[in-house]
């Protein structure tokens, strides 16, 4: 497939059709950014996909407050793996003292970009004023990108939001003008309200209103289930970049997809069950030596229903494979599986992990009262919840 004979919906790149994603002295090709995902973007898939492909990797978010309290796990999150570069970390706070002391410990780490979460929909976070209520109060989240602009120095800050609380609420926009008044990089959004979770279409109309309010690069986040849907972003809201989430669970190798796709080649039809067999060892082997047998292998267990899903031959065994306890276990239950077996195309656009329900965003009593307040959420119980949301 040619990118001059191909239809709009799918062609591959023209001849300087995009260009890398610059976010301050970071140039990034393919602009192609592997999101934050809770007990996914760790090391070993870190790794993974930047060998398959991706532009950058950006790790599990991680909590200011558990990190300023020096929880091992939190560290643990911190951490970058052998020769990660560049290195990009997730973070979440409520508090702008404890996000400036964070940052500049991770500065001071050597990371290289810095990325601020404000969208996290966890009721028992919004209950409490934290994550995507944040945005609803513009002047805190301001001070909360001034206090980590200012700590993180020449080290770009990014923010990620979502459209808003629901339909109602929105608040992007306002975002983005903050991004941009307090020196943030650059900023992805989630086409979804925290209402939506991840139900419904992600709305490519709110990211190509973002582009043209904001002087700085978009990231367009949601719904790119295969290469095509990637570039079609792009095409369609003229982001800079894109985000993929959910669409790599299981499936990383469309990092490569997009990578080929980017660079104005045809992608490789998808794996066959014989092509993956050897990545899911990789994968499962490089979580043991990370986390340990016992947690490696518990972790695999996940990544065994993702990879297989929708593979006829792997029915029979999935039973066992939720069990595997032992790479060499896993490792002869996948020799049993037929390697031709192509790979099914009704997998392509299923939905991995996160189901499509909706909520009832839950805010503090009396929180929109005076969306002007820049004053930092004071609760225990939001402490509390900062802290679990990075193992604390």
């Amino acid at each position: 497939m040619s990118a001059v004979s191909a239809s709009a919906g799918t062609a591959v790149a023209a001849p300087g059709e995009f260009a890398p994603l610059q976010v301050g002295p970071l140039s990034i090709w393919p602009p192609v950014v592997l999101a934050p995902m809770a007990g996914v973007t760790n090391v070993p898939f870190r790794r993974l996909c930047r060998d398959l492909g991706a532009g950058l990797a950006v790790t599990e978010m991680i909590t200011a407050r558990g990190f300023r309290e020096g929880n091992p796990t939190t560290l643990a999150l911190a951490r970058g793996g052998p020769g990660e570069h560049p290195r990009a970390v997730q973070i979440y706070g409520s508090d702008p003292a404890d996000v400036a002391a964070m940052v500049a410990a991770l500065v001071d780490d050597g990371v290289d970009l810095v990325d601020m979460n404000f969208g996290c929909p966890v009721p028992k976070v919004t209950r409490q004023g934290g994550g995507s209520a944040i945005p609803v109060r513009p002047r805190l989240l301001a001070r909360l990108v001034s206090a980590a602009v200012e700590a993180a120095g020449s080290v770009p800050v990014t923010i990620k939001v979502r459209k808003g609380i629901d339909e109602s609420l929105s608040t992007y926009l306002d975002a983005g003008r903050v991004a941009v008044e307090e020196g943030a990089a650059a900023i992805g959004l989630h086409g979804r309200t925290a209402a939506q979770l991840y139900s419904g279409r992600a709305d490519r109309e709110a990211i190509a209103r973002l582009v043209e309010a904001v002087p700085i690069p978009v990231l367009g986040n949601g719904d790119i289930w295969e290469w095509t849907d990637g570039l079609a972003m792009m095409r369609e809201t003229g982001c800079a970049g894109i985000i993929i989430g959910r669409g790599c669970l299981g499936r990383p190798w469309l990092f490569g997809e997009l990578a080929a796709a980017f660079e104005g080649h045809a992608p490789p039809p998808p794996p066959t069950m014989g092509e993956i067999v050897p990545i899911l060892l990789d994968h499962a082997r490089g979580l043991v030596e990370c986390f340990g047998v016992d947690t490696g292998m518990r972790q695999t267990r996940k990544w065994c229903a993702w990879y297989t899903k929708g593979f006829r031959g792997a029915r029979a065994v999935r039973a066992e494979l939720l069990r595997v306890s032992t790479p060499s276990e896993l490792e002869s239950l996948l020799a049993g599986l037929d390697p031709a077996e192509p790979f099914p195309r009704s997998a392509l656009r299923a939905q991995r992990a996160k189901r499509g329900r909706t909520q009832r965003v839950r805010l503090p009593e009396g929180y929109l009262d005076d969306r002007d307040d820049d004053r930092p959420p004071r609760s225990a119980r939001l402490e509390a919840s900062e802290r679990a949301l990075s193992g604390g």
